[in-house]
């Protein structure tokens, strides 16, 4: 066994070669980021092939959205979970989860504290592919891990009195095999995901909901879907195949990237 210290620049996911006590990363294939609050940027994982947002009742509004444009950025197909289905809760969110992004990403309603509803993900996950869960603590990332792989007993903290949020029970990130095949990376739970990297354009081209519709297609590949020539995209809004309240939730994120891209090239001025 080798020590990997926590500065070694290495994350969980990396292909390495080891020389005695001396690693080798290889060259990485796809690299999850994410932005923290704060504006710290953190490498989540690598060499993933698919990304699972887990949520429940109270997740935080926009998590799925980052997420989705994270990992399609990032070259990840993104999945999602719905945990958490024994409340009754859960059944509104279910279908407003639906209604908002069917046609655009999977989802798996279940509860792991039951076990029910587990059958579809595990035959979507037993493809062979290196996957992770996010989500924001208290959704049962731990406890959807511990029910599909049972011998990693990871401990499961109660919920705390503030918006029912549970407290972070995992603090490094850890690879597990699945016995179905294929592999898991299990997360430490976080309140945000900030996107990191991530253009105008690259929002435009990932954000859910704005796949090509048929025939339907933008004019111009870089199209931002704001007052451009041609936008496929302000047409199906205007024709109401896509909710106007999705529109705006776009706008938001797109003037949050561009403001982003805006500090980028300030700080490149400065340095």
């Amino acid at each position: 066994m080798v020590r990997v210290k926590r500065s070694s620049g290495h994350v969980v996911g990396d292909s390495v070669t080891v020389t005695g006590e001396l690693l080798k990363r290889l060259a990485r294939q796809t690299e999850l980021r994410r932005r923290d609050a704060r504006g710290g940027i953190h490498l989540v994982a690598a060499n993933l092939d698919v990304l699972g947002i887990v949520v429940a009742p109270l997740s935080p509004a926009g998590f799925i959205d980052r997420a989705i444009v994270a990992a399609r950025a990032s070259g990840l197909d993104p999945f999602v979970v719905v945990n958490k289905c024994d409340l009754g809760t859960t059944t509104e969110l279910v279908a407003s989860l639906n209604k908002t992004y069917a046609g655009s990403v999977p989802i798996f309603p279940l509860s792991a504290t039951m076990r029910t509803g587990l059958t579809p993900l595990k035959e979507f996950l037993s493809k062979g592919l290196r996957g992770a869960f996010v989500g924001t603590t208290g959704v049962g990332k731990s406890s959807l891990l511990n029910t599909l792989c049972p011998e990693i007993a990871l401990r499961v903290g109660e919920l705390s009195d503030y918006k029912g949020a549970g407290r972070h029970t995992t603090t490094v990130s850890t690879l597990h095999a699945l016995s179905d095949g294929g592999e898991l990376v299990d997360t430490p739970g976080f309140r945000d995901f900030g996107l990191v990297n991530i253009s105008a354009v690259d929002l435009s081209s990932h954000f859910p909901g704005f796949e090509e519709h048929g025939a339907v297609a933008c004019r111009f590949g870089d199209c931002l879907h704001r007052s451009e020539p041609g936008c496929a995209v302000t047409a199906l809004v205007a024709q109401g195949r896509i909710p106007s309240d999705r529109y705006q939730t776009y706008l938001e994120l797109l003037a949050e990237v561009e403001t982003e891209e805006i500090r980028s090239r300030t700080r490149g001025w400065r340095n």
